[in-house]
């Protein structure tokens, strides 16, 4: 069976229009630029803002003399408290007696449900060893971290 080639509609074809082809051309030379390089205002070549010249004016970053050791520095920042992290208030809230519901555990981390039981598999399961059991209690689901010898409990 013989097939016709596709036709292209009438803006499609690969004729130039006339209207394109009588349009004037500009007769000087523009410069190209590429993206992020800017024409400095007392030449003409492009300048490029990102060159690592040896003879920039820019200040340099780093200080001449630094007021205390970096062993010094690293010591004053302290890490955030073990209470402040997301996933630690999330075991808190696991080992409370009553345990946590979906709903708790995402108004308290502000993750989304996928998050917090990717959280829960990875994360207290897997990464920690924790225990991390669920329940059915009046047809909601309440997670719990639990004993390891702890019967009952899914």
């Amino acid at each position: 069976m013989k097939r016709s080639p596709p036709t292209l509609p009438k803006s499609h074809s690969p004729v130039k229009s006339a209207r394109a082809s009588s349009a004037p051309r500009s007769t000087a030379a523009k410069p190209v630029l590429k993206p992020g390089l800017k024409v400095h205002p007392k030449s003409s070549p492009a300048v490029n803002p990102r060159s690592t010249s040896k003879s920039s004016p820019r200040p340099s970053l780093r200080a001449s003399s630094p007021s205390a050791p970096k062993t010094a520095r690293k010591a004053a920042a302290s890490p955030p408290s073990e209470s402040a992290t997301k996933q630690s208030q999330l075991i808190a809230l696991l080992r409370s007696v009553k345990g946590a519901t979906m709903p708790q555990m995402t108004q308290l981390t502000g993750w989304l449900p996928h998050t917090v039981r990717g959280a829960l598999s990875g994360s207290l399961r897997k990464r920690l060893g924790l225990n991390v059991r669920h329940s059915w209690e009046d047809g909601v689901r309440v997670y719990r971290i639990v004993a390891a010898g702890e019967v009952g409990v899914r």
